[in-house]
Formats: C-alpha cells, structure tokens, sequence
C-alpha cells in the first residue's frame, strides 16, 4: 500500500498487510551480526519505547525458542532450495549465534521474495562478517541467475587495528526477481580532471567551446558477424 509506514515486526507486517507481487523496489538494511548494540531509534505510540523494538535492535543473536520456531518455518515452506541451504548451513555451522542469525534472515527473505513484483529487484545491505553466507542464502531464495551484483560501500572513517586491516566497506546484494526486471540508467557528469586529461582537442563551433578526443575504431582480437567484416 502506497504511503504507509508500518510499526512492528516486518515478518508479522508482511505476512498479514503486505500482498504477492505488489512491491516493485526492496532495500532492506537490517542489523548486522556484529555483536553491536544499536540506540533505540523511535517510540511506541504511547510514547514509551518498545520492548520489541530494543530486542529487535540489539543485534546479538542467539539459537533459542523463536530461531527454532524460524527454522522450522522455513523447513515446511514451499521452496526447497531455501530448505536445503539452511539445512547445509545447519550441519556446518551448528546452533549457534551465526545460524540464529541467518535462520531470522532466511525466514523474512522468503516473504520478502513473494511480495516483489516480477519486475522488482532488491537490495540487502549487510557486512563483510555475514555477507558470504546471505549471498548464498540469497542464491537459494531468489535464485543463482538473479544476483546481478555486489556493490562496495568504501567508507572512510576506518582505521587498522595492530594485526589486521581495518573495516573499511559494508556489502550491497543486489538481485532481481526476473530477467524482466525494471532498470533505469544512472549517468553523472564526467570529473573536469578526466576531461582535461583525455579530451585534450578543443574545437568552437557556433561560438560554443567543444572538447572531443582521437580514438582508435579498430580493436584487439578477433570479431565476428557483420562487424568482423574488412
């Protein structure tokens, strides 16, 4: 529904307001499994903060009562991929706060994967301590041929620690639903620093500068088909 911002658990919300195949556009940026407590961002109606909301915003995971009760979901659902993803990902992992933590993601994926649109797409923005095992997890749920691309988020406030590199980047898993998938070209104008140093010829024409520079029209290797031809 257009225009509306739900309050709660997104599993509950999806499950009872959002239909199939209504969404167009998913950017999910959920907490990551960093062991990190994050501030409460936003209070209940009456004013008190939520208790869910603190549970659901303190991101350390643990295989208890509602991890099972997910996983168990996600075993009597339709996708059989997902089932046998997280069951792999059982047996290597175990049950600990890593598989806690995937089995809340593989659950709302799955809602997350019917109610896109055929020509949806999403993103699920996490970080480098559990962006392997969502890129596979997302593999299963949407399929290997709908991932089209990770995109490196660089941040700069970063430094190292004594015996390794520091964090410098988050991950963004960007998939499509379809091969029918909407896309809208991004174009932004080039730095003057690249033009001044490959569009080096200056011309005027109708008293209007214009910068343009030589290339070659021939390339290396072998072409086939009509562009093949002397």
């Amino acid at each position: 529904m257009a225009n509306h911002l739900y309050y709660g658990d997104s599993l509950q919300v999806l499950r009872e307001h959002i239909r199939d195949e209504s969404v167009d556009l998913i950017y999910l940026d959920p907490p990551f499994n960093s062991n990190a407590t994050y501030n409460v961002l936003f209070r209940g109606p009456s004013g008190d903060s939520s208790q869910a909301q603190i549970e659901a915003f303190e991101d350390t995971w643990h295989w208890n009562d509602a991890a099972e009760i997910a996983f168990d979901e996600v075993m009597q659902g339709r996708n059989g991929d997902v089932t046998q993803m997280l069951m792999a990902m059982k047996s290597f992992l175990g049950l600990n706060d890593m598989m806690a933590y995937l089995t809340h993601m593989a659950v709302r994926l799955v809602e997350l994967h019917r109610v896109l649109k055929p020509t949806g797409a999403i993103y699920l923005h996490c970080d480098p301590t559990a962006s392997h095992y969502l890129k596979v997890l997302m593999d299963a749920v949407f399929g290997v041929e709908s991932f089209l691309n990770e995109i490196i988020w660089k941040r700069t406030s970063a430094h190292s620690s004594a015996k390794r590199f520091g964090p410098v980047h988050d991950v963004l898993l960007f998939y499509a639903k379809t091969d029918d998938y909407r896309w809208n070209k991004l174009f932004q104008p080039y730095d003057q620093s690249y033009v001044d140093a490959f569009y080096t010829h200056v011309e005027n024409v109708a008293g209007k500068e214009r910068r343009w520079r030589r290339s070659d029209l021939t390339g290396a290797g072998v072409r086939y088909g009509e562009t093949g031809k002397p």
